[in-house]
């Protein structure tokens, strides 16, 4: 589904990767095959990041979310190793484990703040 928006809630075992846009909205789960879930070692975490980066790949905007350091590890991996996803992540925000409807939800209300602050001129 290519969409406009899409929030990730991860962490170092699994990602939720939600696309959507005003009316439809479609999920996927990415699973790490880590065995080293929380150390967050370069080459065990390189394959999941690589998979959720692929799944972002027809995204203009992304917000990330989840409990702990791996939304901040896969941006900064995004950065060194895909540029072109890490300039479509807007943000990155706690979130403990919410629902794909509870995630769906709490991305559309921020990127209608988010695109409301972009469209204000006195913002620029």
């Amino acid at each position: 589904m290519s969409t406009f928006h899409a929030v990730v809630w991860m962490d170092h075992s699994e990602a939720h990767v939600v696309m959507f846009d005003r009316e439809h909205a479609e999920s996927q789960r990415i699973r790490s095959r880590s065995h080293h879930k929380h150390q967050g070692k370069a080459e065990d975490v390189a394959p999941f990041f690589s998979h959720v980066a692929d799944a972002l790949a027809d995204t203009r905007e992304v917000l990330l979310s989840g409990p702990g350091l791996a939304r901040t590890e896969f941006r900064d991996w995004c950065t060194r190793h895909r540029p072109t996803v890490a300039k479509v992540v807007v943000d990155s925000v706690s979130a403990d484990h919410p629902s794909d409807a509870q995630l769906v939800a709490m991305a559309r209300q921020y990127f209608r703040k988010f695109d409301n602050m972009a469209a204000d001129p006195s913002m620029n």
